[in-house]
């Protein structure tokens, strides 16, 4: 059944944090003892019951009782990907549906800063959905495909970090999973707000939110979402291209585009981060590379070029070949002196790299040595 259908006696999770604080309110206990009980779950996430939260009211224990779980997501499998560097958890949610996220491992010494190895050593960073499917329909990703089927509530985005925590210490958030967060905006601010806060205590600095480019979102993030980081699934450099490979791109003109994110620079001073997915002969060449540049040279920008990640029979797009990506790179940074980065890819024999989660994992966890890389939040000083 669709999540708007949920029955109503149903209870609903912790981490739903307007939830949670309205009920506490409306029982007259107060709101300082919500961050207790996350962090009884996030040490404990396996706990079926909240009887053991240390130190809570009487009245806090028979309210969470009446009307809460510690989670109402569930984690039902988890892949390694064979260098171990990659783990991809499918949640199945209460409403029967499932998403996927991702753990990403990183050496931050792999990293360079001023021509040096940064400082620091081994951290992760975890890829999370927001949606089950995906309206945009862009025609290189996998989520695509199933269409859209429901929005996740703010408690079921903060349950996958909950979840994936048991597998390793996350400092970074990237949303560049399932679905546009733009489109579930409300879910999107409370959840960010609550891995700002204690127990998760994130910075906003490390997290990212990936948008294909709603303007009416892109309006409204300095203010809501401050020193949070914003990327652009930009993928090609004019109005049409984007429409043939983008059909949501209709709804949102290039120009406009530009214009938000010139306004969004402005007020937040932030680095904006600029997807680039590279279709072998749609747009990799190196007049695509010009196009970009001039559209991009009045930004502070990173552009991210993103090696195509087939997704079986479902598109008929191929990888650029390193030849051409190299020499759009080399006119990014040469010519118009923009940060360029090739992303490096992890997953791929999981179906968890960019543009593959689809809900679909393999029976197995693959095992094997670890090849530790590097991180975009390194390499973009």
């Amino acid at each position: 059944m669709a999540s708007s259908s949920r029955a109503t006696s149903s209870r609903r999770s912790v981490f739903d944090a307007a939830y949670i604080r309205s009920e506490f309110s409306a029982a007259g206990i107060s709101g300082h003892f919500i961050p207790l009980i996350w962090k009884y779950v996030l040490q404990n996430p396996r706990c079926s019951d909240l009887d053991g939260v240390p130190s809570l009211p009487a009245a806090a224990y028979a309210l969470l009782r009446q009307k809460f779980r510690p989670t109402t997501s569930t984690l039902t499998a988890a892949a390694d990907s064979k260098d171990r560097t990659t783990t991809k958890l499918l949640i199945s949610l209460q409403n029967g549906e499932s998403v996927e996220a991702v753990v990403m491992r990183y050496d931050t010494r792999l990293g360079k800063y001023d021509g040096k190895p940064r400082p620091g050593g081994l951290r992760s960073t975890l890829c999370v959905s927001s949606q089950v499917g995906c309206k945009m329909g862009c025609r290189f990703c996998a989520t695509g495909t199933m269409g859209f089927k429901s929005n996740l509530s703010s408690g079921e985005i903060i349950e996958q970090l909950v979840h994936a925590s048991r597998y390793s210490q996350i400092r970074n958030v990237v949303f560049m999973g399932m679905g546009e967060p733009m489109n579930n905006y409300n879910a999107l601010v409370e959840a960010i707000g609550v891995f700002t806060g204690s127990p998760f205590q994130l910075s906003p600095k490390r997290i990212t939110v990936s948008t294909v480019g709603i303007i009416h979102g892109i309006n409204k993030f300095n203010a809501d979402l401050p020193k949070v980081n914003l990327a652009v699934s930009l993928h090609a450099p004019d109005q049409d291209i984007r429409c043939q490979i983008m059909p949501a791109a209709r709804a949102f003109p290039l120009v406009k585009l530009m214009n938000a994110l010139q306004s969004y620079q402005n007020e937040s001073k932030q680095t904006i981060f600029i997807e680039y997915i590279m279709l072998d002969g749609v747009n990799d060449q190196e007049e695509h590379a010009h196009q970009l540049g001039k559209l991009l040279e009045t930004f502070k920008a990173v552009v991210n070029l993103i090696p195509f990640n087939p997704i079986g029979s479902l598109s008929n797009f191929k990888t650029s070949s390193d030849q051409n990506v190299k020499k759009f790179q080399k006119v990014l940074k040469g010519i118009y002196h923009i940060r360029t980065t090739v992303r490096q890819q992890m997953g791929q024999d999981i179906a968890g790299a960019c543009g593959q989660l689809v809900v679909s994992l393999p029976d197995e966890r693959s095992a094997g040595g670890a090849t530790l890389l590097s991180d975009i939040e390194d390499l973009r000083i």
